[in-house]
């Protein structure tokens, strides 16, 4: 049954482009790139992340994750993407489709960060709509989820701008920041996405 087959595209090697971004899974050669503008990030970021690992920002963690990543993909739970401006090759922020769910689901959740130097300049939105059809597209998902604290309203304008209907409150939802929050939830379908 076509509905429920995986993606026979190479899931692995998913690229979009457009609205002058490039999206792609994250390599070595990103470490440097990556580490600095997280590093420079992290006070922006942190309120709104789960708390880092003391060796996130080390090459061996980045190694450590690249590797999850990869079994990830391989076993179709995950889809990192980092963002790359494809003016000048800088990396403004990521997007990871998680939890993915096949069989009579074909959902999946949504999270994304930007770098605190290309924040509010409307990179998100623009990262989000470039993934968005390879999302229902090469992916086959039904439905696309996300979930942000109701304070990031920067957050909820890319989710509402990109489409997603606000579809309740999970309290205490996910540790963020060393504390469990609650969370607004959002959603897209298929059918509803103007791509």
């Amino acid at each position: 049954m076509a509905l429920f087959r995986l993606p026979s595209s190479g899931p692995a090697a998913l690229a979009p482009r457009g609205n002058g971004l490039l999206l792609r899974a994250p390599q070595m050669s990103d470490f440097l790139q990556w580490a600095h503008l997280r590093e420079t990030s992290r006070d922006y970021l942190t309120p709104w992340e789960p708390i880092w690992p003391s060796d996130d920002l080390t090459r061996s963690g980045f190694r450590r994750r690249l590797r999850r990543y990869s079994e990830d993909i391989a076993a179709d739970r995950s889809y990192p993407f980092l963002i790359f401006r494809e003016l000048d090759g800088a990396m403004v922020g990521g997007i990871t489709l998680a939890n993915v769910r096949r069989g009579i689901v074909q959902a999946g959740t949504i999270g994304y960060w930007v770098g605190q130097p290309h924040a509010h300049r409307g990179y998100m939105t623009a990262a989000l709509r470039v993934l968005l059809p390879t999302l229902f597209g090469e992916l086959n998902l039904h439905r696309v989820e996300a979930a942000c604290i109701p304070t990031n309203a920067p957050s909820i304008r890319v989710l509402e701008k990109c489409g997603f209907s606000r579809e309740g409150l999970a309290r205490r939802y996910l540790c963020i920041n060393g504390v469990w929050q609650d969370h607004l939830l959002f959603g897209l379908l298929h059918e509803d996405f103007r791509g």
